[in-house]
């Protein structure tokens, strides 16, 4: 027989051993969650991926493919290994004695097209900024409205809209007629076929999608901040500085990269605007697609125009990452 003293000092190793059991099953059922959690995470994200995967991560590798190849007489490429597409963007070969001699004709157009592009961004960012914070002013009711008139060019066609800025560039357009009826000038001024043309066409065509990613943010200020910052004696300019800058600058960055990508790329603007006469990379892909046939050297140049945009945001995300690392430590 066992004493009732004797059976307190048994219970407890009997029942420290049952706990086991519900947190066996415990942790199988966190698994299983976890598991159904991972295959509803795939399904929802799967399409993405692989409509991203065949219309983007296909075309990419195949472009890339191309650019080490030779090209065939006719268009098309020939599977023999080659790197003269990269060659032909910094040099020439000389057809006597096959040396190679520096050409800076495609460095130069490479180059054009960057500062076409920091121009449109800088030039999309100080129209687009007070356009955004006017509209994030605005009573809610006509917010609306405003975005709707922001909105409205990208219902017609790209193509027409930079038609119509040729039609105002020209030399008997709208600018210089006006000018000419007001007698500022006697005669035309000429516009057209100019860097200065074909940035006007970019901005024209990009500065809506500044704006609305910088309203989608200064609608969410917070505007008696403003009120406070005066109270405390802050110019307008130290109130825009350390009040509206900082909390706008997602949407200044978002803006920046959705403008100066298409930018960099663009064709359309450069050959109507720029008559043919002006290239950028854009229209220099085109023709080595379509004119020379050099399919090899078009997609050389593609890469090489991906790999500076992929350099640039990789070097901004870096600093960005540097910044917000150091910061902390400044602080007091």
């Amino acid at each position: 027989m066992v004493s009732v003293d004797q059976a307190r000092h048994l219970d407890p190793p009997a029942r420290s051993a049952h706990p086991a059991l519900p947190d066996a099953s415990t942790r199988a059922g966190a698994d299983a969650r976890q598991r159904r959690e991972r295959w509803y995470r795939a399904l929802l994200v799967g399409p993405g991926l692989l409509t991203i995967g065949i219309f983007l991560g296909v075309p990419i590798v195949i472009i890339f493919v191309f650019s080490f190849l030779s090209p065939a007489t006719y268009g098309g490429v020939e599977w023999e290994f080659s790197y003269e597409a990269y060659r032909q963007f910094l040099f020439d070969r000389d057809i006597f004695d096959e040396s190679l001699v520096f050409n800076s004709a495609y460095l130069e157009i490479f180059l054009r097209s960057l500062l076409l592009a920091v121009f449109s961004v800088v030039a999309c960012l100080l129209l687009g900024f007070p356009t955004a914070f006017f509209i994030a002013t605005r009573p809610a009711a006509r917010r609306n409205l405003w975005i709707f008139a922001i909105t409205l060019p990208f219902w017609t066609n790209l193509l027409i809209r930079t038609f119509c800025i040729l039609l105002i560039l020209r030399e008997r357009g709208l600018i210089n007629n006006t000018l000419i009826w007001l007698g500022a000038i006697d005669e035309p001024i000429p516009m057209m076929y100019t860097d200065f043309s074909m940035g006007v066409g970019l901005v024209y065509s990009y500065l809506p999608f500044m704006v609305l990613p910088l309203y989608a943010n200064l609608e969410k200020l917070d505007f008696r901040l403003l009120e406070a910052a005066h109270d405390l004696y802050a110019s307008r300019w130290r109130a825009f500085r350390w009040v509206v800058l900082p909390h706008a600058k997602s949407g200044i960055i978002a803006g920046s990269v959705l403008v100066f990508v298409p930018s960099l790329g663009t064709f359309l603007a450069p050959d109507l605007l720029g008559g043919g006469k002006r290239l950028m990379i854009g229209n220099l892909i085109q023709l080595q697609f379509m004119s020379s046939r050099n399919w090899p050297f078009g997609a050389a140049v593609a890469v090489i125009l991906l790999a500076s945009i992929m350099a640039i945001l990789v070097a901004y995300v870096l600093y960005n990452n540097r910044q917000a690392s150091v910061q902390p430590e400044d602080k007091p």
